[in-house]
């Protein structure tokens, strides 16, 4: 992929066992986060194809990628800060626009499937509080949480325990070992190298422009 005269992604070329854990490693600048909005459809590629179960998806519009079964979530979160904890995973919910999913009746189903969602990641307690008075970490639980209304089966996560605390850290690990364990496939880029060799089983090596240089399975 080039933008401009600058070639941000090139030579990038890897698989994905489904229901494993793969992390992509490499210094900054080396086309990780292009990577991502390459594959979920924010980044349309110059070159090459981006296969999902064998089928081309590089030409989808993000929410169809989504519609696909491949969620993700971004280094920077993206939650409504102003909302509740649960009317954030409402608003997921609702699949439509942030006024109608305001102010339509709220089903008993959704609410109990959200607060369900909000339990799985361990902080359903804060339910009623502003998403943008939790932690970063639990910032990070949250969209996990908003992410998981569409019921994907890969997950990108873009550096989740970047900037978490070592105990919040451990338990966005332990929510994703359980999804994997539940068959979500995930593909991780992460910075924290403990974090990645505690809970890879593959390990993709990139350097400038996303270059694939070796991947450990």
């Amino acid at each position: 992929k080039r933008f401009g005269g600058v070639e941000a992604l090139a030579g990038c070329s890897f698989a994905v066992e489904e229901g494993s854990i793969t992390s992509v490693i490499g210094p900054n600048g080396s086309g990780k986060t292009t990577l991502f909005n390459t594959v979920t459809g924010f980044v349309t590629p110059d070159d090459g194809e981006v296969l999902l179960r064998g089928q081309p998806i590089h030409r989808l519009s993000p929410d169809r990628v989504y519609a696909r079964g491949l969620g993700r979530t971004f280094q920077q979160v993206r939650i409504f800060p102003r909302l509740s904890v649960l009317e954030n995973v409402l608003v997921a919910t609702s699949r439509s626009t942030l006024g109608q999913a305001l102010f339509r009746r709220t089903g008993r189903s959704e609410r109990e499937r959200a607060m369900a969602l909000l339990d799985f990641v361990n902080i359903a307690r804060l339910h009623d509080v502003p998403a943008g008075s939790l932690s970063f970490g639990q910032k990070k639980l949250l969209e996990i949480a908003t992410i998981l209304v569409g019921e994907p089966s890969v997950l990108l996560l873009d550096e989740p325990a970047g900037g978490v605390n070592p105990t919040m850290t451990e338990q966005i690990g332990e929510r994703i070992r359980e999804l994997n364990r539940r068959g979500i496939t995930f593909v991780i880029v992460e910075h924290n190298m403990e974090f990645v060799m505690g809970i890879s089983h593959s390990v993709v090596v990139s350097r400038a422009r996303g270059r694939v240089i070796a991947q450990d399975v």
